[in-house]
Order: C-alpha cells, then sequence, then structure tokens
C-alpha cells in the first residue's frame, strides 16, 4: 500500500517538476572500487528534497484547506513557499529573525506574492510556538517538516525514482538524517530489498539517541551548523517506521570532517552541497570494506550553500585534515626572539595567524600563531624543533571552548 501510494505521489509530482538525476560518480567509484550514485537533490527547483514532502501533504488537503504555515530556518521554508506559488494558495511562514538574508530572500522568491514571512523569535522554538499559536487563531492547516505520514509518502518519490533511473534496487542507499522525514520514506519503501546507511551529524545525534532508547529521546545540546540536519529529537511518526534498523547502521560524522567533502565537491566536481547535503558522500570512508564491488545511492539532500560561510567550511576542512594548527606560543621578551622562532619553521609552514601585543615589565609573551603546512607530519617535526628549542607552547587547535573565541 505505501509503494502504490509514493508512486502515485510520484507521478502527481511530473507536473510540478522533473525528476533530478541519478548520476554515476566516476571519482568516488574508482576511490572506493564500487559503483557510486549520487541522487541529486541539490538539483531540485529549490535545492533540495523538501518540496516533495511539501507537495504531497498540500495536494491532500486542497481544496478544503487555502491557508498553510510552517516554521522554518531553512529548506522546508523554501519546499512550502514553492508550492503555495504553484497552488495558489496561502503561506505563512515563519522563520526565525537570527536567519540568514539570503535564506529570507530566497523564500519570499520561490513563494511570491503568494507568502508571507513573518521573522519571529531568535530561536527556532519560539518562532514554532508562534506558527502553532497562528494556526490555531486563523484555522490554518500547519506543514510539518517530517513529522507527518503524508510528508513521509512525499519523501518517499526519492526512493521511487532511484528504482526507475538505476532500473532495480541498489545493493545499499545511504542516506541522511535529521527529523527522519526522507529516511523513514525511503526505508518504508525499499524496505529489506537493500543494506542502509543513516548519516548525521556528530552534534545532533537524534535518531541514534531513539534506537538506543527505543523511542525519541532529546539531544540536549545540538551543533547547528549541519542546519539541515541539526534536529534535537527525531519525529515520533518517522521513528515509528525507522524502529526496527539496527544500531549498526546509523554513524555519525563530526562537523569538520564534512567540511573536507564539501570543498572536495566544489572544487573538483562543480557540486556545491550544504552539510547535510554532503552527509552521505562523507560516509562512503567509513564503509570502504563492506562496499567493494557493490551498486550504492548516496542521496545529496540538498545544495542551499550561503558561500559567505565559505571560510570556515574551509577552516574547518584544514583543521580536521591536520594540516593547520593554532597554539598559544610563550615567547621571551627580549630582541631576536622572534627571528629564533622563525627559523624553525619548515620549506612548506605557513603562518596563517600571528597575534602579538608586547607587555612592558614581563619577562614573557603570549602569541596566538596559525600555521599552515602541507602534510600533517610536518607538524611533529616542527613541533619536536620547538621543543629543542626550549619554547613553551599550548596547541589549541581542538580546543573548541577557546577556539570559538580566538579562531
Amino acid at each position: 500500500m505505501f509503494k502504490d501510494d509514493a508512486r502515485t505521489a510520484t507521478a502527481e509530482m511530473r507536473a510540478v517538476f522533473p525528476a533530478t538525476p541519478l548520476l554515476r560518480n566516476d571519482l568516488l567509484s574508482a576511490r572506493y572500487d564500487a559503483d557510486i550514485w549520487l541522487k541529486r537533490e541539490d538539483l531540485s527547483p529549490v535545492r533540495s528534497y523538501k518540496l516533495r514532502g511539501a507537495f504531497n501533504a498540500m495536494r491532500k488537503v486542497i481544496p478544503g484547506q487555502s491557508v498553510f504555515v510552517c516554521a522554518s530556518a531553512g529548506n522546508h521554508a523554501q519546499g512550502v513557499a514553492f508550492m503555495c506559488r504553484h497552488f495558489g494558495v496561502r503561506g505563512v511562514i515563519f522563520m526565525p529573525v537570527t536567519t540568514p538574508q539570503q535564506k529570507v530572500q530566497k523564500t519570499r522568491m520561490f513563494g511570491g506574492d503568494a507568502v508571507e514571512v513573518r521573522l519571529i523569535g531568535d530561536y527556532f522554538d519560539d518562532t514554532l510556538a508562534s506558527a502553532q499559536a497562528f494556526c490555531a487563531q486563523e484555522g490554518a492547516h500547519f506543514l510539518s517538516p517530517f513529522d507527518d505520514e503524508d510528508v513521509i509518502e512525499g519523501q518517499a518519490s526519492v526512493a521511487v525514482e532511484i528504482e526507475e533511473q538505476l532500473g532495480r534496487v541498489p545493493d545499499r542507499i545511504v542516506l541522511p538524517v535529521g527529523g527522519g522525514g526522507l529516511s523513514s520514506g525511503v526505508y518504508s519503501y525499499f524496505g529489506g530489498a537493500t543494506q542502509y546507511t543513516f548519516v548525521e551529524p556528530s552534534g545532533a545525534k537524534s535518531l541514534a539517541a531513539a534506537v538506543e532508547a527505543g523511542r525519541p529521546t532529546e539531544v540536549k545540546k545540538v551543533n547547528t551548523f549541519v542546519d539541515g540536519a541539526a534536529v534535537a529529537t527525531i519525529g515520533v511518526r518517522t521513528f515509528d517506521r525507522l524502529r526496527g534498523i539496527s544500531r549498526s547502521d546509523v554513524i555519525d560524522l563530526s562537523e569538520d570532517r564534512i567540511c573536507t567533502t564539501i570543498l572536495e565537491m566544489l572544487n573538483v566536481e562543480g557540486i556545491v552541497l550544504e552539510p547535510a547535503g554532503a552527509l552521505s558522500i562523507e560516509a562512503l570512508g567509513d564503509l570502504r570494506d563492506e562496499i567493494r564491488g557493490k551498486t550504492v545511492v548516496c542521496v545529496a539532500s540538498g545544495g542551499n550553500f550561503d558561500f559567505e560561510r565559505l571560510p570556515e567550511v574551509k577552516e574547518r576542512a584544514l583543521r580536521y585534515s591536520g594540516v593547520k594548527k593554532y597554539f598559544i606560543l610563550r615567547l621571551p621578551q627580549r630582541p631576536g626572539a622572534l627571528k629564533d622562532f622563525l627559523s624553525l619553521l619548515g620549506p612548506n609552514d605557513d603562518i596563517a595567524r600571528f597575534e602579538y601585543l608586547k607587555k612592558s615589565a614581563r619577562n614573557f609573551g603570549s602569541v596566538l600563531i596559525g600555521i599552515e603546512t602541507s602534510a600533517p607530519e610536518n607538524f611533529t617535526d616542527f613541533f619536536a624543533r620547538l621543543d629543542a628549542g626550549g619554547f613553551a607552547y599550548t596547541d589549541i587547535t581542538n580546543n573548541e571552548t577557546v577556539a570559538q573565541f580566538v579562531i
């Protein structure tokens, strides 16, 4: 029944937008000795899969409902806006005041005169409460980003298209997980016909927490860097559909590590991915032995990347790769001390950050230094030279508390 409904939803979508491409990636296929395909949801009209669920949920209540509401700071808002314009219905979209202007402008662009954007609250919980209060007052229809059976059914259209485009079910499918709408839809469609890897950011392991507890469980502290998958609690309905999965099928990746894939896909393949969109591709590194010789589909869930974030993404990627480090150097306050330090740098070591203020009446001063090099092992030799030279230093590269203030 679910498969039939998902196929019907997919067929209905064709009047609105074409199927997103399923493309074999030669770079990844050669690297992992496997047949790697990317389901390019970044190439949908709103650069993410979110318009699928919005379309399916809206078509099922129109014409009985003419006002739709959502709370979102990203892709869900854009998908709802696009569909409000398509169906000619009114949309009221609540977004946090802190939402980047790029996302606000794109939501207005996709919705046109059909939508009204209301910026309310510094935090999403406040935004959501305002949206739900508006629904209660106006009798509008609230469109959940994931915890809705019609939304789940709509997201399952990704699986329908994969099967049609590949001509069969892949050996494994790798899915990013936030609230669970996409993953539960695909899992419900393919069932036991394939193997799964569900990928979460390390700062928002809501699916892992739910599997371990046997129920949706709130992650107390969420890192919002991977904004498309940074969900504190997986949906009740989505988890009901995912309940049978094994804990070993759920992995998490650090936010810094994800940045390495964003950069590589951009620089080598010319593919623009948001952090959540890179999750499934970066996960291949953890699956190398399991996928050799197999056909694997990675769902690239979205490409709504604000290029103002690129310097931060590059910074995180370099730190994760071990070719950039920050440390506090205790430098003697005497003539020639800085020259002595500089003489210890290797031929491939480059100073990327240097902050020092000479203080009177002190024998030593503290220097914040950032160094980039060509290979991680260069730092082993560099620190050995520092030790031999009698310099005192503290590596703060992975000290997140310090890093957020000085890096």
